[in-house]
This record gives structure tokens, sequence and C-alpha cells, in this order.
């Protein structure tokens, strides 16, 4: 019988408001991925004493802090609920979702699989 695979869950969803543990920056969930899924050289830029294992959903944020925004790829273990209740300022938000409802940002009908 071949090995069974372990699946890590996810623990955020598409729509999600989190911030992260240990940068100061904020933003809203609009893509997953089940494990690491970018570049050789952008894992490698991380400081290896920060640099989170590649088995964990990783997340991609429209991302803010007090000086701009922009877009964020995130390991899980380093993402926390945003209980803050406050809107991302974020200039693609209007194109990928609807509205902020109950901490949550609801797709547009458009995106909705």
């Amino acid at each position: 019988m071949p090995p069974k695979i372990e699946i890590p869950l996810a623990r955020f969803a598409i729509g999600d408001v989190v911030r992260h543990r240990l940068f100061d920056f904020r933003g809203v969930i609009f893509d997953v991925d089940p494990e690491f899924s970018n570049s050789e050289e952008w894992y490698e830029a991380i400081p290896e004493d920060l640099r989170p294992p590649k088995d964990q959903p990783f997340y991609h944020l429209l991302a803010e802090n007090s000086e701009s925004a922009y877009i964020a790829y995130v390991s899980q273990q380093n993402l926390a609920h945003d209980d803050s209740d406050e809107p991302i300022d974020h200039p693609a938000i209007p194109t990928m979702f609807d509205r902020l409802e109950d901490g949550r940002y609801l797709l547009r009908p458009e995106h909705r699989q």
C-alpha cells in the first residue's frame, strides 16, 4: 500500500482578514497554496532563523502596512486572525471583493467558483 500523504489543513479562507505574527502588517487572503509554491530564490531570501517549513499552507494577501499596499506571500504559522474590524486599504480589493461583512471580505460574483 502506498504511504498516506498528509495534507495540512488551511486555518484561513479566501476573504479572511489576517495579521502577520512577527511583522506589522495586515491583509485579506485572496489565494491559498496547500504548501509552499513560490521560487526557491524567494525562499532562500528569508533569514534562516525565520524561514518557515514548506509543508504548510501559504497564503497570498492583499496587504498593507503604515507606508504602503502590496502583495504578500505568508506561511500559515506566521498568520493570525485580525479582529480589529478595520477595513484593509488596498487598491485591488474592489476588483476581487464586494464588501467587508462580519470581519470577512465577500468575493465578487465573477470570482466565485
